[in-house]
């Protein structure tokens, strides 16, 4: 055969392995600029926490259109008619081969390989997209399996691991051998990492590479195909590439002419109504989110009855109340599109042959953990009865082999949310006429509730509360609509916990409390108990035998507990000796239960459930007045809306948008706005959260970047530094002083390796970051930390799970003591803390691209869950060229804590790192105020509710959709982030010149240039000062820049003055905007101040606001990049006002 390899047995035998040893050298993996491992593929949050999907990771985010097909020859997909050649001197239809790639239509044998799965061919070829339209055709369609073409050079080889003959390609890789003459395939865990004991061991496995890297197999495996062949071949889209995907899996023979006449049919589903700041009516907003619902719950429907899992093994045990337990391993957990909770419901089924056919359902009572990687299901029924089959008579315990596992959709979460939306709309009692309002986002004043304010308000049982706590208390006693934002480890259960109890002393009725998820209802409901008000925890049905730390406070065990009804006593007892009642005794027992529920839930103070429990039937004669809600900002907005609607008139939503949100699966319901929550959408409406300013959690030097990063260095510190070193931990933090541990307890070791495809083929890992990961725990082992003390962080599954077998297999203590340790994403630690934390942050690339490490949110989290140390692993060249990330990193640098090396031998690291390509856009939905006084630093007014910035302009139609106009702020050029301390605003209230020294004065020192650019530009002057005592004029919102008006005026100082100084983009043409692609952020500044002096000069005094053509603010970026956060740094006063509402002038 020719070629420098042949294939023998499981070996790929060549001339010089030396050969493939230099051309794999140059290793590069995906190419996380599209991210489309991250979003369009699945994330890597796979470890029991809720999976998060993010939106805008990738370049396939945009909706399909008709017009990607207009440039697709119709041409068959697999096979057929499908392009042109030339033959004899002319371009003829011709017949590809059966081998063809089923994207582009490239056949040449060498460069195209099989997918086993579904038998289509595709070629290494790249086209519209960053990787290879095998690997892409792998990813989407979950195959893992594939086959060489017969005539290529290493013959019809299938891929397989040579120790243990596994045919995952994501999990294979080569090794030359010693002898370097052969190239075995190994996978990587176990037999790589295990060094392939068992066959031969003539191969150095410390060389292991794996056979995809950049999205494409290597090139001496599967050739790329030349650019003549690339240039004659079919080009498709990103868009048409995934729709192509979708068809197959109902039509696994659909073609390019089956999708386009599938889109002039008009069947391809159209993009849905994106979200509203505001809403004509509780119609109107119903029609909005109840199709944006509908398509999550289809979507969550598809995937869960899609996770089918055949060939189980299943372990049978009896649990302490009689019912079967059922474990066993779900091989495709790791994918994570389904996320398994407990309390979910699956059916078992067996299909053997040693026994009839057997059905059976079941609640999950246990997840995969780092001790086991089993599901147990408690079946329904009891014991020997039978009962927990719906078919085919008793368990069949004797049998192990053969099982099959699916999920149990239920609509329950999304039928709740769908009536909440309709009763909002139709009973006028659901909430208070000033509560339906704001919920609708329309501006109306509150009556003044008048409630007295107790004379202590710290509570019983409750730690003393602190200035800003007790601030945050005495606001949402005496108002309607209060949110609260609780920064990281600020006391926001504590002070919950303080406001329910108040409110349950204060007013008459009861008090609904409500979170997303279990654990943080049950947290809040511990914390309450403690202030001995009587307390109701309603759980759902299937989660009644769930352990839980408040269990006894839940509503079937305070009904059991309740010896008025000897009846019902007896009925319960004989119900759990014999399993089942008579139907007569089945009837009286239900009617007797029902009974004592209602006089429980009457009876309670508070009840606490989570959100979509509160539609809960036996809450659904209850009327709750005063509500609030718990981590509000990771509940969709349908979902906040279930407890709300059961008479609510006083409702308090505690959170914190700068950390994670909603959980949303759809990747079009969350690009349309469901991933956006009620507090988010307050915000930006104008409702000012107040903000809890003190954090107990984390050592002083840990908290100062989130500090100054995502809450305007505001947060203070509540314990000091000596009370956050462990002294006798011995550990070699690179910042000493004060002791082992230092003054700085933290660090970033920079690790280079590469990443890696996962074994799912959805998610990373790093194998140096594990290692290291490693060292670094069992470092802190002999330093005598426990493993309950140490949590670690990784963005990705891959990475959890490699981490996880490798701390086990490699580590120096037993295993037990690494499998104690806490190994989770990002998504699964919010809300908990450790005492060490360690993040492996995994991208490593030469694209750099670091996915959804990206999002703000998600690095706030991870950055403040360490109460003594944290260390950070990742590669500095790659992260450093996110603008967030290269803040971070220079945090750490410059004090001397970015470190490389070995463990043993760290040293400060001299990686010198350029500017990012963009500015930093900061995760804020607002631009915050900067106080001017002194030229003090950026920062918040303390004064109560002065945190945030508020008042968005209204557009005329009132329909501001989601991402337009409220998006995030903070998109300042790179050449004026340093205008910290001066701050311009308004305009010149007698439109006359102002004197030279003025204007000198008017402009920060870094702009007293522009004026021999721009001889007759007029700078803004700053307002007057309104008189002591006046209401403050509307502050603005950044990110609302298209619809601010330039031209209107207050009454602030006592005269018109022109508001927003030039905040607007409408002066800006979509030819100007073009035309900056190319241009400096200086000249993009020049052109834009330039603008707004044309369109000052222009507009009429007094014109209003009107409707923002969006099409004229061109190229997203450069438009962003001189939005308001620039206009709110320099001219984002109105009338003397501070834009953020705090921090203005005196």
């Amino acid at each position: 055969m020719e070629g420098a390899f042949t294939n023998v047995g499981n070996h790929l035998v060549g001339d010089s392995a030396s050969a493939i040893n230099n051309e794999g050298d140059d290793l590069s993996t995906l190419d996380a600029g599209e991210s489309a491992l991250d979003s369009e593929y699945g994330r890597g949050n796979l470890n029991g926490g809720p999976r998060r999907r993010r939106v805008g990771d990738d370049d396939e985010t945009e909706p399909y259109d008709d017009d990607d097909l207009e440039s697709v020859a119709s041409q068959a997909v697999n096979g057929g008619t499908a392009g042109k050649a030339e033959n004899a001197g002319q371009e003829e239809p011709v017949e590809l081969p059966a081998h063809a790639c089923s994207y582009c239509g490239i056949h040449n044998e060498g460069t195209v390989v099989k997918c086993l799965a579904c038998s289509k061919w595709f070629c290494s070829a790249r086209g519209n997209t960053s990787s290879s339209h095998i690997v892409n055709h792998l990813v989407r369609a979950r195959h893992k399996e594939v086959q060489l073409h017969p005539a290529s050079p290493l013959g019809d080889t299938t891929l397989e691991c040579y120790n243990c003959g596994t045919k995952n390609v994501f999990l294979l890789g080569f090794i030359p051998a010693k002898s370097d003459t052969v190239v075995v395939l190994l996978c990587r865990q176990p037999c790589a990492s295990m060094g392939g004991s068992g066959k031969d061991m003539n191969w150095d496995t410390s060389k292991w590479e794996p056979l995809i890297a950049d999205r494409s197999f290597l090139p001496w495996l599967v050739s790329t195909p030349t650019d003549q062949e690339q240039m004659r071949a079919r080009h498709l889209s990103p868009q048409v590439m995934a729709k192509l995907e979708e068809m197959w899996k109902d039509n696994s023979s659909a073609t390019i002419q089956d999708l386009e006449k599938a889109a002039n049919a008009g069947m391809l589903e159209d993009e849905p109504n994106p979200v509203l700041l505001r809403y004509d009516d509780a119609y109107q907003y119903q029609n909005v989110f109840g199709p944006l619902v509908k398509i999550e719950a289809d979507y969550d429907r598809k995937l869960k009855e899609s996770q089918q899992q055949d060939n189980l093994i299943v372990r049978w045990d009896f649990g302490l109340n009689n019912k079967h337990l059922a474990s066993f391993t779900l091989p495709k957990l790791e994918l994570g599109d389904v996320k398994l909770a407990v309390g979910d419901e699956m059916r078992l089924r067996y299909s053997g042959e040693l026994r009839p056919h057997w059905e059976g359902v079941g609640y999950v009572i246990k997840i995969p953990n780092n001790q086991s990687d089993e599901v147990t299901l408690e079946l329904r029924g009891r014991g020997s009865s039978g009962e927990g089959g719906k078919s085919g008579g008793s368990v069949p315990t004797e049998c192990t082999h053969n099982f099959t596992a699916d999920y149990v959709w239920k609509a329950t979460s999304f039928d709740r949310m769908q009536f909440a939306m309709k009763t909002f709309a139709l009973d006028e009692m659901s909430v208070s006429g000033y509560i339906f309002h704001r919920l609708l986002g329309h501006e109306v004043a509150a009556a003044p509730m008048k409630t007295p304010l107790p004379r202590k308000f710290s509570v019983p049982g409750l730690p003393e509360l602190n200035g800003s706590q007790i601030n945050a208390v005495k606001s949402v006693l005496q108002k309607p609509l209060s949110l609260i934002q609780g920064p990281p480890g600020t006391g926001k259960t504590v002070t919950s916990a303080t406001i329910i109890y108040h409110l349950a002393k204060m007013n008459q009725g009861q008090v609904l409390v409500c979170a997303p998820s279990n654990v943080a209802v049950d947290q809040l409901c511990e914390r309450i108990h403690l202030t001995k008000l009587k307390v109701v925890r309603v759980t759902a049905k299937s989660r009644e035998d769930v352990e839980s730390s408040v269990g006894f406070l839940s509503l079937h065990r305070q009904v059991g507990m309740n010896d008025t009804n000897p009846e019902l006593a007896k009925l319960m007892q004989l119900k759990s000796e014999l399993g089942e009642l008579s139907s007569q005794d089945e009837k009286k027992f239900k009617t007797l239960t029902r009974a004592a529920e209602r006089e429980i839930l009457t009876n309670a103070d508070v009840i606490c459930t989570t959100c979509v429990g509160a539609g809960d039937p036996r809450l659904a004669k209850l009327k709750f007045r005063t509500v609030l809600i718990d981590e509000s900002t990771q509940s969709a907005e349908p979902e906040c809306l279930i407890p709300l609607v059961l008479g609510c008139k006083q409702v308090v939503l505690v959170g914190d948008h700068q950390q994670l949100g909603p959980v949303v699966m759809s990747k079009t319901a969350a690009k349309a706005g469901l991933n956006q929550s009620l507090f988010e959408r307050l915000v930006i409406l104008g409702v000012v959260p107040v903000r809890l300013q003190v954090q107990y959690r984390m050592h002083p030097a840990l908290s100062e970047f989130p500090s100054n990063m995502f809450y305007e260095g505001s947060l203070q510190n509540g314990v000091t530094m000596q009370q956050r070193i462990r002294r006798e931990v011995d550990f070699p933090w690179p910042a000493g002083g004060g002791g082992p541990g230092g003054e700085r307890p933290m660090m970033f070791w920079s690790n280079l390796g590469n990443e890696e495809i996962s074994a799912s083929g959805t998610s990373y890992l790093n194998r140096t970051e594990a290692g290291n990961v490693e060292k670094i725990v069992t470092r802190f082992f002999k330093a005598g930390v426990q493993p309950g003390e140490i949590g670690i962080i990784t963005p990705y599954e891959g990475q959890r799970s490699y981490v996880v077998q490798n701390m086990a297999n490699s580590g120096s203590f037993k295993k037990d003591l690494y499998r104690e340790i806490e190994v989770a994403s990002v998504d699964a630690f919010q809300g908990r803390e450790k005492d060490f934390i360690v993040l492996s942050c995994v991208r490593s690339n030469e694209h750099q691209g670091i996915g959804f490490l990206s999002d703000p949110r998600r690095l706030n989290v991870a950055l403040t869950r360490a109460r003594y140390g944290l260390v950070i692993l990742g590669n500095p060249k790659v992260l450093a060229k996110h603008p967030l990330w290269h803040f971070l990193l220079l945090h750490f640098k410059e004090r001397n804590c970015l470190v490389e090396g070995p463990l043993s031998n760290l040293q400060t690291s001299l990686l010198q790192f350029g500017r990012p390509k963009v500015a930093y856009r900061g995760p804020q939905r607002f631009q915050m105020g900067l106080s001017h006084a002194g030229g003090s630093q950026m920062g918040m007014s303390h004064a109560a509710g002065s945190q945030m910035a508020t008042g968005a302009p209204r557009p005329m139609n009132g329909t501001s959709r989601h991402g337009e106009g409220q998006s995030v702020a903070g998109y300042i050029p790179d050449d004026v982030s340093s205008i910290h301390s001066s701050a311009l605003g308004g305009s010149n209230t007698g439109g006359a010149p102002l004197p030279q020294t003025q204007q000198q004065q008017a402009y920060p020192h870094v702009f007293q240039n522009f004026q021999d650019t721009w001889p007759n530009l007029q700078p803004h002057a700053r307002g007057a000062q309104p008189p002591r005592g006046a209401a403050p004029a509307p502050p603005s919102v950044a990110g609302e820049s298209v619809a601010t008006d330039l031209t209107s005026t207050t009454n602030g100082g006592g005269g018109g003055v022109p508001g927003q100084g030039g905040v607007s983009l409408a002066g800006l043409s979509i030819n100007d905007l073009n035309k900056q692609a190319s241009l400096s952020q200086s000249d993009k500044l020049r052109r834009y101040v330039e603008a707004q002096q044309r369109e000052v000069q222009q507009a009429p005094v007094g014109a209003g606001r009107g409707p923002v053509n969006r099409a004229t603010l061109g190229d997203e970026e450069d438009a962003r990049s001189v939005s308001t956060s620039f206009a709110s740094q320099v001219g984002g006063f109105r009338g003397g006002a501070n834009v953020g509402g705090g921090g203005g002038y005196d």
